[in-house]
């Protein structure tokens, strides 16, 4: 249990928050891997007709909540299609069962599975708020490479490839920052139509002045990708905090500064990770 008034836990028990982390999201990446069918249909949509949602997505968000119910049946669940189930404890864990639907629906081995513990200072029966809470352990679960990424805070990060328990784990630190025009840079796009000419307009102006631009489709794994050095930077408007807590945890802990457009918190306004000199200079231009 966390401390009095939402005080931090201490080390044993931030690493076992994080074991739990992996043990659940790697429970929901197995069912996501060998459930998917070979052709997968929409289930529903959200806040567009291509923001959509698979039968995948509830399956594995049950899991998720079975295993955490019964792992830390005191605590809350947030989540990305079962909403918010408040806990006694002041942690709140936050999934996403299928980071990267999209990818899912079309067969594109690019998602995963995301599940972080938060501290919520309020301790309240109230969906917690991400501008308030304190994100203390994570993984993210890439079920189609086997590879595990979990970090703790003020641990460090980590990736385990291989999937299972025997697979080889190395600690993750994010390489120097490069220069700006030698940065490969990540970012994805909204469903909203306006939203998305905003995205592009942006793109269209940093994209001369960097080495490429990616767009994986799962800022789960662009997160943690950042935090690994296959990334030199990642940047997004409009992600949900299902869509970052773990990743972002991942990317902080193996040495990324990870904030708002504004240097700020992260928000639905902007997450923005990199290196400390190059996240200096790409937050100069996305306020361009």
């Amino acid at each position: 249990m966390s401390g009095p008034g939402g005080a931090l836990p201490g080390a044993q028990e931030l690493a076992q928050l994080r074991a739990v982390a992996v043990e659940a999201a790697t429970a929901a990446a197995e069912l996501v891997r060998t459930g998917r069918p070979d052709r997968v249909e929409v289930a529903a949509t959200k806040s567009s007709p291509t923001d959509v949602v698979t039968a995948m997505d509830h399956a594995s968000e049950r899991l998720l909540r079975e295993i955490l119910g019964h792992l830390r049946p005191h605590d809350g669940v947030l989540g990305e299609e079962g909403g918010h189930r408040p806990g006694t404890s002041g942690l709140t864990w936050v999934v996403d069962p299928v980071d990267g639907t999209v990818n899912y629906l079309y067969g594109l081995r690019a998602y995963a599975v995301s599940v972080a513990c938060v501290l919520d200072p309020e301790r309240g029966t109230a969906r917690p708020d991400p501008a308030g809470w304190t994100v203390l352990a994570g993984c993210v679960h890439d079920p189609t490479a086997g590879e595990v990424w979990s970090a703790a805070l003020g641990q460090g990060a980590s990736l385990r490839d291989g999937g299972g328990a025997g697979g080889r784990e190395r600690v993750l630190r994010v390489p120097e920052a490069v220069d700006l025009g030698q940065a490969l840079v990540a970012t994805g796009f909204g469903y909203d139509a306006a939203r998305r000419a905003e995205q592009a307009a942006v793109l269209a102006r940093l994209l001369p002045r960097v080495r490429d631009v990616r767009r994986i489709g799962s800022a789960a794994l662009d997160l943690c990708w950042v935090g690994a050095g296959r990334l030199d930077a990642y940047y997004e408007r409009g992600l949900k905090p299902w869509d970052m807590a773990a990743g972002a945890l991942v990317a902080g802990e193996a040495g990324a500064l990870v904030t708002g457009f504004d240097g700020g918190p992260t928000g639905p306004e902007g997450v923005l990770a990199a290196a400390g000199g190059l996240h200096a200079a790409l937050r100069a231009e996305l306020a361009g």
